[in-house]
């Protein structure tokens, strides 16, 4: 383990505090994760705080939690167009993408007591839309949002669709939908609980044709599709959202510079983290993996056909 450094964290963290929130999470489960980690020499030196989310999103389940850490990192380090150049002042597609779609977490919680995600395309033009360089910050969003709160109950994710057009839909590929589903679904330590898309235009319809194939029963069945906010009454107050959309949760653009701001100081926890959270193939016991391991042969792809 000598010259391998500790993942660092973006914000003050105490194990003793969390584990006092989190009862059901024992140290010695943290201890035991830890060494199963450490023999695993192609992964990183794990912070306790990723431990805890990884036991705490598998329901402190320890097989779970151990296939999790194993995805987490291995995807992280082999699909580069999502988790590469995170350095939130040093490329120029991804201030692109901070000014074409916008993500935070709201503040209140949904009526089960989830975190509430809020997403919008705030530039409609499709033009200005990298399906790659969108999911890039939106990921880096949420690994802040998940690092600063710790374990907790769980989230639910609301995307207002409202400007979703078919030339979005013409920028996003089968194989980067793949890698985006198989990510949230195998490998971010979140408990995560529904998934809600208002505003929808019918041209939702194709993008979820694209993702379904590579969704598991229980990640499809937490999506619900609204066309009216009455039916995300059920689920979400509508006053936590964004004034725009209808609640008092303040002003898009607000909420959006708060975010921005967030992210350019936490600029040197990106190009830290970028560093240290990668897998070494080379140290990996048995056969290295590769990107076609994890997701198959690009070539696949070409026969889907989009009704």
């Amino acid at each position: 383990m000598a010259g391998k450094k500790m993942l660092p964290l973006p914000y003050p963290f105490s194990l003793e505090e969390a584990l006092k929130k989190n009862p059901e999470t024992k140290t010695s489960d943290i201890g035991m994760l830890r060494e199963w980690c450490e023999k695993q020499q192609h992964l990183p030196i794990i912070s306790d705080l990723h431990l805890l989310l990884f036991l705490h999103s598998n329901y402190n389940s320890m097989e779970a939690a151990k296939n999790t850490v194993e995805n987490f990192f291995t995807i992280r380090s082999h699909v580069p167009e999502f988790f590469a150049n995170r350095d939130p002042l040093g490329s120029k597609e991804l201030r692109q993408a901070f000014n074409t779609a916008f993500t935070t977490q709201l503040s209140g919680l949904s009526k089960q007591g989830y975190n509430v995600l809020f997403g919008k395309l705030i530039d409609g033009d499709s033009s200005h839309y990298s399906f790659e360089e969108c999911t890039k910050y939106f990921f880096m969003i949420s690994d802040l949002i998940g690092l600063k709160n710790g374990p907790c109950d769980g989230y639910v994710f609301i995307g207002d669709a409202s400007e979703v057009s078919l030339g979005h839909v013409g920028r996003m590929s089968p194989m980067g939908m793949k890698k985006l589903v198989m990510y949230v679904q195998e490998a971010i330590p979140v408990r995560l609980k529904e998934i809600h898309f208002i505003n929808t235009p019918p041209v939702m319809d194709v993008i979820m044709n694209m993702a379904k194939p590579f969704m598991k029963k229980e990640l499809w069945s937490m999506i619900h599709l609204h066309s009216s906010l009455k039916t995300l009454e059920e689920f979400v107050a509508v006053d936590l959202l964004p004034s725009e959309v209808g609640g008092k949760a303040g002003s898009i653009s607000q909420l959006h510079e708060e975010q921005m701001k967030e992210i350019d100081d936490k600029r040197e926890w990106f190009i830290e983290e970028e560093k240290l959270s990668r897998v070494d193939e080379s140290l990996r016991i048995g056969k290295s993996k590769t990107a076609n391991d994890l997701f198959g042969v690009e070539g696949t792809f070409k026969k889907l056909e989009i009704d």
